[in-house]
């Protein structure tokens, strides 16, 4: 299968940095939203974050200028119909994942792979409710994109061996590393990152230690490089929560219950950094944490 051609869903924080990567790569990227703002924000972002890696030295001028040149936008999602592979970075709600995917297979080639960048939900699932499960995969990068190297691969059940080997390809391409998962609930990386964090929440509720206390415990005697409560603001109060509900549901244990804090921060619209405001309040010069 060969895949020049990649369609990305969600302009938002993880389908940006996508479309940044693909694009550096070599890939024609066609990228989507139903936003036409969240569009044009992502290809400023882009055009920033690219600026950086020309900075550093790591691309040049001329390669910034043609990997600009490879992203293109639609609003259109039936636009994204001829592309090789799609890569679906929307919200971490399956009702929303499920429609994009639906709403996208009338127009689909017959041999393009889909895949979904969601970062806990079923890839069995998801797959089940398209025309092809065999072509489906889940890719999930993590954030920032353009920084880190690892991409979870996670073959749903029907996954056949030619989409994974394409997608694998996309990953070494990009030159990161892939890493096989098993299509459980949260895959590897979440399945211990978000318990962690979760923990960190109860730390705090509970009184252990305010928010510096256990950021800076975690970085100094962990040696993180980020505290976890900072991560948990980096990464968005609700999808933590989303993840953890996941974990719950899906694995009946109640060591994943989600914190009753996690849950009235992300009732109070505190998400953290997109916000403005969460375990930290970054409405001024410095962060300033709310516990």
């Amino acid at each position: 299968m060969a895949i020049e051609r990649v369609g990305v869903v969600g302009a938002g924080q993880m389908g940006n940095g996508i479309a940044h990567v693909l694009a550096v790569a070599g890939y024609e990227v066609l990228l989507t939203d139903v936003s036409e703002d969240a569009m044009a924000n992502a290809i400023k972002l882009i055009d920033r974050n690219i600026d950086r890696q020309v900075g550093r030295g790591l691309i040049t001028e001329a390669d910034k200028a043609e990997a600009m040149k490879r992203i293109g936008t639609t609003p259109k999602l039936a636009d994204l119909g001829q592309t090789d592979l799609v890569i679906e970075a929307a919200t971490e709600r399956e009702t929303i994942k499920q429609a994009i995917f639906e709403d996208l297979l009338p127009h689909l080639k017959p041999d393009t792979i889909l895949t979904s960048n969601t970062s806990s939900i079923s890839i069995t699932r998801l797959a089940s409710r398209t025309d092809r499960p065999e072509k489906f995969l889940g890719f999930h990068f993590m954030n920032p994109v353009p920084v880190m190297q690892l991409v979870e691969l996670i073959r749903g059940i029907a996954t056949d061996e030619p989409t994974f080997k394409a997608c694998a390809e996309v990953v070494q391409r990009l030159g990161k590393t892939a890493a096989t998962a098993e299509d459980f609930p949260a895959f590897i990386v979440n399945r211990i990152l978000m318990p962690m964090i979760n923990e960190a929440v109860y730390a705090l509720y509970e009184g252990v230690g305010n928010v510096m206390s256990i950021d800076t415990s975690l970085k100094l005697g962990a040696n993180h490089p980020m505290g976890p409560l900072e991560l948990a603001d980096f990464i968005g109060l609700d999808t933590c929560l989303a993840i953890m509900n996941v974990l719950h549901d899906g694995l009946a244990d109640t060591k994943y219950r989600p914190c009753p804090l996690l849950t009235k921060y992300v009732e109070a619209g505190w998400l953290g950094r997109k916000t403005q405001r969460g375990f930290y309040d970054y409405r001024g010069e410095t962060p300033v944490p709310t516990r």
